[in-house]
């Protein structure tokens, strides 16, 4: 009895080894050493389904392509046949030896890993990944181009700059490219232009027949003279290249060939401005434009208000000038400008508007004159300046007090007003006392007396939590990491308030006050900053995208301000839009 008992166990044993050895779960590489020119390709093979597939980090590899996967599944002679496969392309970093690890993944509800791998990576080689044939079909069939519309611009004249993806019909593209290097456009102001959607196109490179994509357009407004270097776009693609192999369909079987492309530096030749004709009020506007000033009325009453509009319109740099200033008789009362701006950027650059509308409120009856006003534009089409004066207009205060020896350009004379004295000028200056006698309260026993010598009693226990409270603090590396980054937020925030009217300094110490921010709240490095990154992070946290939008227009106003002219209405403004933005991110980050 006890034998067949042990029989039974072996045999359970041996049946559950057998079933488990029919799981095969393991990882391959095309090659186990390679060039830093070179791609390495490694498939986790398995033999059946399984879920929850996670592969390895691949701390020393960039992943230009997959997870690609594909299956085959097929009865032969009654016997069952499957097998599944997650494929990635990988480029190295750097030279060395290195461990790939082990991916898992679960089937029939038990876990399975594969073997670690290494990989030793050598220095450049000749003939990468020894496809030849393959690679350089790809590498003469793809092409990035970055297309400029003018490479010799004047200052502040409008360039775009289309990326276009060009293809040979011959072979394909997988949808798993992704762009290594972005353009950071130095010494630009720049805009980018949202695309909808990737359109495949028909059209010619070189001569011959290509189909493309426009993966990005911007924007371009140099901000300096002379010869301007534009940063390549560079991107990792995957390239099917077609084989002679075919499928049981008869169709040629591609082959995944892993290539960086990129667009190649272009270099912008900038022309100066001619001096010859400059005029003495030009201050930066470059397009074409038209110029107006309205006023809401010409008649009222003192202390009655209307509104003084400076308008320029058109196409041209609208937000990298300042607008000509409003001079009036000082016997008009003048507020800061309210800045507004209707600016749309499409491939042509800057269209639409720009205005300061000044509130006035007379204080005396008479006539005043608001003098002509001047705006001068240089027009890149012509090569020439251009100046618009407005129309004087007289403001007819009809009824108010008149003003004493005030010239306000009034037809009617001028009236004296003598000053009357009043013998009860002083009357509140108070000229008696209420004097009361204090005697002092012996200390001995008094309240102060006892606080004091309490005080250091009930101090103990205080010391003792602030003592705890403070170790625990200073174990917080993280927390207090945190908390400098939000000390120095606020410290470059107060400098950038002391710094209202500089603009330099107000910008440099509000830009530094946002990075500083992004420390704290984000955990980044200031080397990881870019807008793309920002706005990713501040989304998959559960920031509003007005906020976002907001946040990400302020570092805008401050790179923007380096190159333009800036008011102090403006400074304020950014400086409460950025305290605003900073509290809702508060409120809102999850």
């Amino acid at each position: 009895m006890k034998l067949i008992k042990n029989i039974s166990i072996l045999l359970f044993i041996l049946t559950t080894s057998i079933a488990f050895a029919q799981v095969k779960f393991e990882a391959k590489v095309s090659k186990k050493q390679l060039g830093t020119n070179e791609r390495l390709r490694i498939d986790f093979e398995m033999n059946e389904d399984g879920d929850n597939f996670v592969p390895p980090s691949f701390l020393d590899f960039n992943v230009v392509g997959g997870p690609n996967t594909s299956v085959s599944n097929y009865s032969r002679n009654g016997k069952r046949s499957f097998s599944k496969t997650y494929s990635y392309f990988l480029s190295p970093k750097k030279q060395g030896n290195f461990t790939i690890k082990e991916a898992t993944i679960e089937i029939n509800g038990e876990t399975f890993k594969t073997f670690p791998i290494k990989v030793t990576v050598t220095k450049a080689v000749n003939a990468p990944n020894g496809n030849g044939d393959a690679a350089d079909l790809a590498a003469d069939k793809i092409h990035l181009v970055a297309e400029v519309s003018n490479a010799n611009p004047y200052l502040n004249e409008a360039i775009t700059v289309v990326y276009k993806l060009y293809v040979s019909p011959e072979i394909g593209v997988s949808s798993n490219w992704r762009e290594k290097e972005i353009p950071r456009y130095n010494d630009f102001w720049s805009q980018n232009i949202e695309i909808q959607g990737l359109n495949i196109l028909e059209g010619t490179y070189k001569g011959e027949k290509y189909r493309y994509v426009v993966l990005r357009k911007t924007v371009l407004y140099p901000q300096k003279t002379g010869a301007l270097k534009l940063d390549p776009l560079v991107m990792d693609i995957t390239a099917e290249v077609p084989t002679n192999r075919v499928n049981i369909f008869g169709q040629r079987l591609p082959v995944m060939v892993p290539k960086e492309v990129t667009a190649g530096s272009r270099t912008i030749n900038v022309k100066p401005l001619p001096e010859e004709g400059k005029p003495s009020d030009f201050k930066g506007a470059v397009g074409n434009f038209s110029f107006k000033v309205t006023t809401s009325k010409t008649q009222l009453n003192a202390s009655e208000s209307l509104q003084a509009k400076i308008e320029v319109k058109g196409k041209g740099n609208l937000k990298l000038f300042e607008l000509p200033k409003l001079t009036v008789p000082s016997s008009l009362e003048v507020y800061e400008p309210e800045h507004q701006e209707n600016v749309r950027t499409n491939l042509s650059g800057m269209q639409g508007s720009i205005s300061d509308t000044y509130t006035i409120v007379p204080q005396y009856r008479g006539k005043y004159p608001v003098p002509s006003i001047s705006f001068s534009y240089f027009n890149p089409d012509t090569a020439t300046y251009n100046r618009i004066t407005s129309d004087e207009k007289i403001i007819d205060v009809q009824e108010g007090p008149m003003a004493a020896n005030a010239n306000t350009g009034s037809s009617e004379g001028d009236t004296n007003q003598g000053a009357t004295a009043n013998a009860n000028t002083f009357a509140f200056i108070k000229t008696t006392s209420n004097w009361t006698s204090v005697k002092p309260e012996p200390f001995f026993r008094s309240k102060a007396f006892w606080a004091l010598l309490l005080l250091p009693f009930l101090a103990i226990p205080f010391a003792i939590v602030v003592r705890r409270k403070r170790n625990a603090r200073n174990a917080d590396v993280q927390g207090n990491r945190i908390r400098k980054a939000d000390r120095l937020a606020k410290k470059y925030l107060t400098e950038a308030k002391k710094a209202l009217g500089q603009k330099e300094s107000f910008y440099l110490a509000l830009e530094k006050a946002l990075h500083n921010y992004l420390k704290a709240k984000l955990n980044i490095e200031t080397s990881d900053f870019n807008k793309e990154k920002i706005e990713d992070l501040l989304t998959k946290r559960q920031v509003e995208k007005e906020v976002v939008l907001d946040f990400i227009s302020i570092l805008e106003n401050c790179e923007l301000a380096r190159y333009t002219p800036i008011t102090q209405v403006t400074m304020e403004n950014d400086y409460d839009k950025a305290a605003k933005t900073i509290s809702l991110i508060d409120k809102q980050l999850k």
